[in-house]
């Protein structure tokens, strides 16, 4: 059967505006469920105990990521043959928000530890995959000389909108003593309700994207588009032997992004431990440092098309290898507060232009394809930042030696995106 090239369809101002603003109905599921609210409430009210539960959660998370990584490539060569990319997009922001809302049924006991790691495992696998087709889209949708705008300012948004659903579940749900719609706090409701809130919000805001915003149009049948995906995922590696400017690119960013997520991970940490930080404190804290990177993000978007995404990376992990260091030297709280909120600034660039980056390097008919790889980027060596911090921080016996290796993932990733030519 002769393939069809799956074009993509024009697109508006409008269209692109509703692209960004799934950023904003989706961010809310990292924020709220997997990073302030319902983590903490798995681990220190339904798990036996906080350290069980903080390894339970770490395993489910981990299992799903090993599922993305898995089925994200496969499944994007699959969308690269079938063409349209909104209807992957649906079923994965549907499975997302359904699997979200029922954490309702998580209830403060031990005896709801497996169906909450089930869901949330699901609902972390489809959001990720759901990440894959959104970001493919891109390309499609933004003209080349203004790819870093559309990326920088969909991501500072996505910041926005998850620190807008954490802030009405703040003031609704979590920091007052008369919940909305009469919760029963003893039964951990007003807790268990942020996964319904989250659910709900990402189907709201995600409605534009699917009325607005354009898609590919249809290349082959789903049954064709299988075959010949999985025909194409089979020679994904001799490809990259071929394209090893785009795979130079994926390994950098596996490194850096190591760094990056494993800053995230122990940050908190390392400020209640070493500064005294209070949970309080903590939850400022990351409001901050999210406000921070979402202005960074849109931001540095125009930075991203005028001197392009691969300067603008580098730019901002040198930041960040600066302003890390300094967090490892000082001792005053205030200065934490100084450095840490301007560190953000810097993480929001770093991960919008490197997904600008990735569709200038993707070639046009396996952008999908690319970008699965792309997640599997994200997530192959996600165990390696932890793992090396905590062995560094036993030898030494210093959060502050443990936290030093993260420049290590900084530097190793800037140095081999040096050699990446971006188109």
């Amino acid at each position: 059967m002769k393939q069809r090239r799956p074009g993509p369809q024009p697109t508006t101002r409008t269209g692109l505006v509703a692209w960004c603003l799934y950023d904003w109905a989706n961010s809310a599921f990292p924020t709220v469920i997997t990073t302030f609210v319902f983590a903490a409430y798995f681990t220190k009210g339904v798990a036996t105990d906080v350290v069980t539960g903080t390894a339970q959660w770490g395993w489910a998370l981990s299992l799903s990521a090993l599922a993305v990584a898995i089925l994200g490539p496969l499944l994007g060569a699959i969308a690269d043959h079938a063409g349209r990319r909104k209807p992957w997009l649906l079923v994965f922001t549907g499975l997302a928000a359904v699997t979200s809302a029922l954490l309702w049924v998580v209830t403060p006991e031990p005896g709801s530890v497996l169906r909450a790691l089930i869901l949330v495992g699901f609902a972390s696998f489809a959001f990720e995959l759901g990440m894959v087709f959104y970001n493919a889209m891109l390309a499609d949708l933004a003209p080349p000389e203004k790819l870093g705008r559309w990326s920088g300012w969909g991501w500072g948004l996505g910041y926005m909108g998850g620190l807008a659903c954490l802030a009405v579940t703040l003031v609704g749900f979590v920091q007052t003593d008369t919940p909305w719609f009469g919760l029963n706090t003893a039964e951990a409701e007003h807790l268990r309700a942020t996964g319904p809130l989250v659910g709900l919000w990402m189907i709201l805001f995600a409605v534009p994207l699917f009325v607005f915003t354009p898609d590919r149009d249809t290349a082959l049948p789903l049954t064709e588009a299988i075959r010949q995906g999985l025909k194409t995922l089979a020679g994904t590696v001799r490809l990259l032997r071929r394209q090893g400017n785009i795979a130079r690119f994926l390994i950098a960013r596996m490194i850096y992004t190591d760094g990056l997520n494993t800053l995230f991970a122990f940050g908190g940490i390392y400020a209640a431990g070493s500064f005294g930080f209070s949970f309080e404190d903590l939850i400022l804290f990351g409001i901050g440092i999210n406000v921070t990177a979402g202005i960074g993000a849109a931001g540095f978007a125009w930075i991203d098309d005028w001197i392009g995404a691969k300067p603008t990376v580098l730019i901002s992990i040198c930041a960040l290898i600066g302003l890390s260091g300094l967090l490892l030297v000082i001792e005053s709280a205030t200065l934490f507060w100084l450095f840490g909120l301007t560190l953000g600034i810097f993480v929001g660039p770093a991960q919008s232009a490197s997904r600008s980056l990735m569709a200038r390097l993707s070639p046009t008919d396996m952008r999908t394809e690319m970008f699965g790889l792309y997640a599997l980027s994200g997530k192959a060596t996600a165990f390696l930042g932890p793992a090396l911090l905590a062995v560094v921080t036993d030898v030494f016996s210093s959060q502050r030696a443990g936290m030093a290796t993260i420049l290590g993932f900084f530097l190793i990733g800037a140095l081999l995106l040096l050699p990446v030519k971006e188109n």
